[in-house]
């Protein structure tokens, strides 16, 4: 984005900025140049919530890796204002989403609704006088909800709510270990890589088919085994062996959506979306809209605890002793209770950790309907064509199981289908469940942030073709509009970089990956084994008092 426009816009301070957030504009850095993406922010494809949470930082990195040069073009008409930056950078502020805080739906200036018990929230807003007001007093001002909320987002479910008045100072960022130059530099030196990865053409489909002639054959000879087996064998064998080639095939086509998701296949947003949609609902059942609205946020706040839906995975899976405390979801919007049944699950998710993830199929579809019948989608023709997409899979795939002679067949059949698409699931989470996941604020860059959070599966080129290509997840976070067939060759790049900026570049074999993860995830388990002994030990210790 060019720091030029066609109009001239103020000089703005920091204070004069922070005020504004204060007061409910969405304000964000990029390149120096300070756009309001307040009445924009509800029609985001990428959902609100991406943009909330870089509100009074520089989203320079982050915004230029997930947008073409087209649209980058087309923020030009929210610059609203410029900033000076110096050897450091700008000197990021706190997003009021980072506190817990959501624009109250009155519309009134600096009014806020605490949404749920933030960690960082806790501590910034102690101080803070709050003003309980009731909605259906006469006194309330008027709800009228303004082009700048987007009421989804906002869950008032009592009728007492308390409005947050924020004040410059509570968005100052916490004090942070990191340099504020070496992260400035590492974000210029990123601005250089995407560029020598420009100049190889790497961004550029490959191919007469963007590169997937080799993978069409292989979904061909899948489905074919799928189908041609189902309607021509009888026997147990026969119907097995289809189920696992349809399960296969699921899961090779996983990456295929992901692709689309990422406008990784044509870069043109209504085709790719259209691939997408086909594939995940008319053949797999379930939503690409509910993917890119949560794998958006996944990227963009990669690995904390409290903002990244991925590695939300209350009751079953907790890989920090952060998400002991009951901790606030601010994508799912509720609390990701430590309960009972959680405590149960966690003590030995160790142990169940591959059982899970070969039914985590069914939690795809559950959480595609939660979305799509939610308040988030909007009701357009992508929302319809995913719906008749959804009815179609299961009229199919049902019909695919009534057909069968027995019971027992079918369920036979429908484990097998869903237990066989379940490596997508072991490689999506191995790339980050055994990594950091500590909040270092906004002063941290987003290749810094991204290298920290991240890591790679070695594997010979040969057999990628079953990750997907996904096991060279650092260059895929680093470029996420990146072609999935052009990763091998722009992780060089990346090497090169992370040697010049003194980052360590993690990658693993998929053995001592996975072993990794299974490590972490019995640390965390025996942490609360500990913490249940400490107390039971002090409710003995009462008892005997």
């Amino acid at each position: 984005m060019s720091s030029s426009t066609n109009r001239d816009v103020p000089l703005l301070t920091r204070p004069q900025i922070a005020q504004r957030i204060c007061e409910g504009q969405q304000l964000i850095i990029l390149h120096s140049e300070v756009i309001n993406v307040s009445s924009w922010s509800p029609h985001h494809p990428g959902g609100a919530l991406a943009l909330l949470h870089f509100v009074g930082r520089d989203a320079s990195d982050e915004i230029e890796a997930y947008h073409c040069d087209a649209t980058l073009e087309r923020m030009k008409k929210y610059v609203v204002g410029r900033v000076q930056v110096d050897e450091k950078g700008w000197k990021p502020l706190t997003p009021p989403i980072a506190l817990g805080l959501v624009r109250h739906p009155n519309g009134v200036k600096n009014n806020w609704v605490k949404e749920g018990m933030v960690t960082l929230g806790q501590s910034i807003l102690q101080q803070q006088v709050n003003i309980p007001i009731t909605l259906n007093d006469d006194k309330a001002p008027i709800p009228t909800i303004t082009a700048s909320v987007d009421p989804s987002d906002i869950q008032l479910k009592e009728e007492n709510v308390e409005i947050h008045r924020l004040i410059v100072e509570q968005l100052e960022p916490p004090n942070s270990e990191l340099d504020r130059e070496i992260e400035y530099k590492r974000s210029m030196a990123f601005q250089e890589l995407k560029k020598r990865v420009r100049d190889a053409g790497l961004f550029k489909p490959s191919g007469w088919l963007y590169g997937y002639e080799t993978e069409i054959i292989r979904y061909m000879a899948l489905a074919m085994g799928a189908f041609g087996l189902f309607y021509y064998t009888n026997g147990w064998l026969g119907q097995m062996t289809s189920a696992l080639c349809l399960g296969l095939l699921f899961q090779q086509l996983a990456f295929v959506v992901h692709d689309a998701g990422h406008k990784g296949i044509t870069t043109d947003y209504f085709w790719d979306r259209m691939i997408g949609m086909t594939v995940a609902s008319w053949i797999g059942g379930l939503s690409v809209g509910w993917w890119c609205d949560n794998h958006n946020i996944h990227h963009l706040v990669t690995n904390h605890p409290e903002h990244d839906p991925d590695i939300q995975h209350i009751p079953f899976f907790a890989i920090s002793k952060d998400f002991f405390g009951s901790l606030w979801s601010t994508y799912y919007k509720r609390v990701m209770a430590l309960d009972g049944f959680s405590k149960v699950m966690i003590s030995v998710q160790h142990k169940l950790y591959y059982i899970v993830l070969s039914l985590a199929r069914f939690n795809l579809y559950a959480n595609s309907y939660i979305y799509l019948l939610g308040p988030k989608p909007k009701r357009d023709n992508y929302w319809r064509y995913e719906i008749a997409g959804i009815a179609w899979y299961w009229f199919y795939y049902l019909s695919m199981l009534k057909s069968l002679p027995s019971w027992k067949m079918r369920l036979g059949y429908l484990l097998v289908s869903h237990i066989a698409a379940s490596p997508v699931h072991v490689q999506i989470v191995l790339s980050h469940f055994a990594c950091s996941t500590e909040d270092l604020g906004p002063t941290e860059s987003f290749p810094s942030r991204q290298l920290r959070t991240t890591m790679d599966v070695i594997c010979s080129p040969n057999i990628e073709f079953i990750h997907g290509g996904l096991h060279l997840q650092v260059t895929h976070h680093l470029f996420p509009r990146l072609p999935r067939h052009n990763l091998r060759a722009a992780s060089l790049l990346v090497k090169q970089y992370c040697d010049e900026q003194d980052i360590v570049y993690k990658e693993y074999g998929w053995l001592n990956g996975n072993q990794q993860v299974l490590t972490v995830l019995k640390d965390v388990a025996n942490q609360l084994e500990l913490l249940k002994k400490v107390a039971d030990g002090e409710i003995q210790e009462r008892m005997m008092k």
